[in-house]
């Protein structure tokens, strides 16, 4: 669990910046090259491979260099790591969130029948 905590702690901070979190939405259409990440962005290439070294060491996107062309592409395990992670949470808040409904009509019910 303590690995997987890691991981998460560093996909959630590649995620935290702005930027990053472009890449990964551009990624999630398709691969692409590091000048097709870079072209909406206002930044220097080197800013943009900053960028991808962190999005790559927190597991969520993989680069592969051919010839000249260094083509990224999205991770879908690792999207789905913290997928699950937040869907976990979700669910444990939609499950004490019903029980609070429950009771809150549960007492209602008790003053309204006095």
């Amino acid at each position: 669990m303590l690995q997987d905590s890691a991981q998460l702690d560093l996909m959630f901070q590649a995620l935290a910046d702005p930027a990053r979190r472009h890449m990964v939405e551009r990624l999630s259409r398709g691969s692409a090259s590091v000048s097709q990440l870079a072209e909406p962005l206002a930044m220097s290439l080197s800013a943009v491979v900053q960028h991808l070294n962190v999005l790559e060491a927190s597991g969520l996107v993989h680069t592969e260099k051919l010839g000249r062309v260094r083509t990224c592409r999205i991770e879908p395990k690792a999207l789905r790591t913290a997928e699950h992670w937040i869907n976990e949470r979700r669910l444990n808040w939609e499950q004490r969130l019903d029980r609070l409904g429950a009771f809150l009509a549960e007492t209602k019910d008790e003053t309204e029948g006095n």
